[in-house]
């Protein structure tokens, strides 16, 4: 049994005294114990080392005590496992050498056996469930189908990814099997963690908001539905979908137990949009850890008042950026933890 299940009893919607509280990407960049190991591994040998996936994953539950942990990966496994090559570059980012660009190369693409290619990522789980100790519900995590396809067809990391969206628009059908296959693979990855033991998933969004309310359906929500549909009844599922205001209606009548939502829509609107009936989880600006510890305190503590306390996780709008300051983020989980109302 979980000893501390804030997290799990807010996703049912439970009554609870405070709401729940971590932070995407909370495993991280913005650690010194983080950019000790980085120093000393690549970025790509930090996810596939379960020794260090799972310390960096315990790293800010250490020093902060959130309530729920978030397995240290990254979203790119995945197209790496279906043997598309990944590079993470210094100071530029996600590079793959040989993008997707038609249907021959779609063909190319493998559904893997998650065991054979991704052995590694269980294995973190089962190191981080150990070094948890019950303590606190352990999450794992998933790009959306479309989020993958932008980095496969592009290249890298864009501000608006036109190649990727120009792919889906002059290329349908190569888009659409390239969006199955990734789909597919995803629902086998998110079924084997959560049978390695995560006690819930979270599939990330991040470039749903490139497209239009219309392009949205067509190319990512029927994708994200068809792994809500294969997860619900095996773990709780949160959907968050970056700049996806417009979907949050669809998300929440998905099958999903709780829906993210990034800084720019209001408690009010993202309750409004979502009927009021489904856990909600957010939507802190990231930036707006740098104010004054104080003033970070004061806004949250707003925050859960917007929110209300109960179906509610404390999230920030995005990932949490590099440069923030350890008081600063410690300020943000403290708010939480002494919230009384």
């Amino acid at each position: 049994m979980i000893k501390n299940d804030l997290f799990l009893r807010a996703l049912k919607g439970e009554t609870v005294d405070r709401p729940p509280v971590w932070m995407m990407r909370q495993a991280g960049r913005y650690l010194q114990e983080f950019m000790e190991l980085r120093k000393k591994y690549d970025f790509f040998t930090r996810c596939q080392t379960p020794e260090l996936a799972s310390e960096i994953t315990v790293q800010p539950i250490r020093r902060y005590g959130m309530d729920a942990a978030i397995l240290f990966s990254d979203i790119l496994v995945i197209p790496q496992a279906m043997d598309i090559e990944v590079q993470m570059k210094p100071n530029f980012g996600p590079y793959l050498p040989s993008p997707i660009r038609s249907l021959e190369d779609v063909d190319q693409v493998v559904i893997p056996d998650i065991q054979e290619s991704l052995g590694y990522v269980m294995e973190a789980i089962t190191m981080t469930k150990e070094k948890l100790d019950d303590e606190i519900p352990l999450i794992g995590f998933a790009g959306s189908p479309w989020t993958i396809l932008c980095y496969c067809v592009e290249g890298q990391g864009s501000k608006s990814f036109d190649k990727a969206r120009g792919f889906c628009f002059t290329q349908p059908e190569a888009a659409h099997q390239l969006l199955q296959k990734i789909t597919d693979t995803t629902i086998a990855y998110l079924k084997a963690k959560v049978k390695a033991g995560v006690n819930a998933v979270q599939v990330f969004d991040s470039w749903g908001g490139m497209l239009s309310p219309v392009d949205y359906q067509e190319f990512s929500w029927k994708y994200i539905q068809q792994i809500v549909d294969a997860l619900k009844d095996e773990a709780p599922v949160i959907v968050f979908g970056k700049g996806c205001w417009f979907a949050l209606r669809e998300m929440a009548q998905s099958g999903a137990s709780a829906v993210g939502v990034d800084w720019t829509c209001s408690a009010q609107n993202a309750r409004y949009l979502t009927g009021g009936k489904i856990t909600l989880q957010g939507n802190f600006d990231p930036a707006r850890l740098l104010s004054p510890p104080a003033k970070i305190k004061e806004m949250v503590a707003q925050m859960i008042r917007d929110f209300g306390k109960d179906r509610y996780v404390v999230n920030l709008g995005h990932g949490i950026l590099p440069h923030i300051p350890l008081e600063n983020a410690q300020a943000f989980i403290d708010a939480v933890k002494t919230y009384k109302e």
